[in-house]
């Protein structure tokens, strides 16, 4: 008799777990999945810094974009002859942080009124630029560009592109953390560089603080 009950138990049991497997997998499969979205903003270096600090981000990778040629090394890039520029790779979590919201933060983290150009980095690698991924953050980003032209605390035109998304091509190992692996340097060259001074001018308030 215990045997029999046993047995009965165990298919019990087995049917129970049948009947809610698939529950089970319907709500796993409605978490959100992660996002990418990807920006240019001048030195890599400092991109990458601003939005690790952005809740619901969960990782940034320096790298290439933009550009003609596949797989470039930093010193082909930094030559010019490439097309691509400087950018960040950012995937997050839309559950967290939306893309809107990332667009904000990317604004105030440039300057948008310099081409090929931001702060003491010069030439086309270091132009501004948002590469939307999909149809979606295309429209997203060419609405937050038209309401930042409306209400900029600035008098200068806006020259950062709103681009559709291109192949990206991480950086070398050196450059992934830069600010991490060598902060001394690292915060030297932001600040020698004057990225956050001129934030602070263009931005007054609205300047976020780093």
């Amino acid at each position: 008799m215990k045997t029999l009950n046993s047995t009965i138990r165990s298919v019990l049991l087995s049917l129970a777990w049948c009947a809610l497997a698939p529950l089970a997998v319907a709500q796993g499969s409605s978490a959100t999945a992660p996002a990418k979205a990807v920006f240019a903003g001048g030195c890599f270096w400092c991109v990458e810094s601003d939005f690790d600090k952005v809740p619901g981000v969960l990782s940034t990778t320096s790298g290439y974009t933009g550009g003609t040629v596949a797989n470039p090394s930093y010193a082909q890039v930094s030559n010019k002859s490439t097309g691509h520029a400087e950018a960040v790779e950012i995937v997050y979590d839309p559950a967290k942080v939306s893309y809107e919201q990332l667009l904000e933060y990317y604004w105030r983290t440039i300057d948008p009124t310099t081409k090929d150009r931001q702060f003491c980095d010069s030439g086309s690698p270091y132009r501004t630029a948002i590469f939307a991924q999909d149809a979606a953050q295309l429209k997203a980003a060419q609405a937050s560009l038209a309401a930042l032209e409306k209400s900029k605390p600035f008098k200068e035109p806006i020259v950062t592109q709103v681009l559709p998304g291109a192949p990206f091509y991480a950086a070398e190992d050196y450059h992934q953390d830069y600010y991490k692996k060598n902060p001394v340097r690292y915060q030297y060259y932001r600040s020698a560089c004057g990225r956050d001074a001129r934030l602070k001018e263009l931005w007054g308030k609205q300047a976020l603080q780093h």
